[in-house]
């Protein structure tokens, strides 16, 4: 699976730009998934994208078990990290 998020550029934010989309895949091609948010979110436009793996592997903090998550799953509510363990 694979995860899409696209961003705008707009100076009204502290950042600069804002989250316009996040968008989740089935498909594992990452060339055809970047080929199509190339046309649909130009880059002359002031849009700019990235795609993710959805899940990454991370091990347990307690246990060293490997479990698979989110790849934007706040640190401190993840099972790897030893500040969730530690609430």
């Amino acid at each position: 699976m694979l995860t899409v998020e696209v961003y705008k550029q707009d100076r009204r934010t502290h950042k600069g730009e804002r989250l316009v989309a996040k968008v989740d895949h089935t498909t594992a091609d990452s060339g055809a998934v970047h080929e199509v948010y190339a046309r649909k979110y130009p880059s002359s436009k002031g849009y700019r994208f990235h795609v993710y793996a959805t899940y990454v592997t991370r091990r347990n903090a307690m246990t060293g078990e490997t479990f698979q998550e989110r790849y934007d799953t706040p640190y401190h509510c993840s099972p790897s990290s030893e500040a969730f363990w530690s609430q």
